[in-house]
């Protein structure tokens, strides 16, 4: 059993494939306006994800529309915070009106990237969220999961099926070789592999185990629906129930 999940609303409109897309995932991270997206997105959005059942998150991330949250930003802890829940309360506000709520907290882009691997981070965006939510979607091993532990927040462990591994577990960073991974077939099988076998080969062929609840596939780029379908297709063919992360964690 496993969740798959998608990047969604990072679009200036809300657009069919994004409407297509959802019609696969069991969960939607929607970005909150500082590196995508807007307050109509946010509301189109959460109002188709009510309609399938779709679980909603809050993908926060620096305040970096420029660099799509891709750059690391050098904040003080306490605007890193303000920025966390001014985004979390923009897009509940939206998710609200759509008659849902906001489940989880997904960072992105150099957020997330940071939070797995710097202890400091890590503690700002758990203190922050953690008296507003209880569920993190994080990297395996994340830096997070000692401050998790210790707030009572839940991590989610997710692995990506449209993005590469090095030998060590961790993405390869865009604009190197083999970062993504686009056709979706090989979309597909990546999924079943991070949910059936527990782990993917790296870029370099190494077996890296990686142990996930939830699959994630990138809704920015063309085709996504596409490869979307591929692992939705390639799940429920190796047997594997899909089924949002959520349920399966408050059940």
């Amino acid at each position: 059993m496993i969740d798959l999940n998608a990047d969604l609303a990072e679009h200036d409109s809300w657009t069919d494939e994004d409407v297509a897309l959802l019609d696969h995932v069991t969960s939607a991270s929607l970005a909150c306006g500082f590196h995508a997206g807007n307050r109509a997105v946010m509301r189109a959005a959460a109002e188709a994800c009510a309609e399938r059942g779709v679980v909603i998150g809050a993908h926060v991330s620096f305040r970096d529309r420029e660099g799509f949250g891709r750059r690391s930003l050098d904040v003080t802890p306490g605007q890193l915070a303000a920025d966390i829940i001014e985004q979390w309360e923009e897009l509940s506000a939206g998710v609200r009106g759509a008659g849902a709520v906001v489940a989880y907290v997904k960072p992105h882009g150099a957020l997330y990237n940071q939070m797995a691997v710097d202890a400091a981070t890590a503690g700002i965006v758990v203190d922050t969220i953690s008296t507003r939510c209880p569920l993190l979607v994080a990297p395996p091993a994340s830096a997070a999961d000692a401050p998790a532990r210790a707030a009572g927040v839940r991590l989610v462990a997710e692995g990506y099926c449209d993005r590469g591994y090095d030998d060590n577990g961790l993405l390869v960073p865009r604009g190197h070789q083999g970062a993504l991974v686009d056709d979706p077939g090989a979309v597909g099988a990546q999924g079943r592999s991070l949910a059936v076998d527990r782990g993917v080969h790296s870029v370099d062929g190494r077996w890296v185990a990686l142990e996930v609840e939830t699959l994630c596939i990138h809704g920015d780029l063309p085709g996504a629906d596409q490869r979307a379908r591929a692992v939705r297709h390639a799940l429920e063919e190796a047997g594997v129930t899909v089924r949002p992360f959520v349920d399966r964690i408050v059940a």
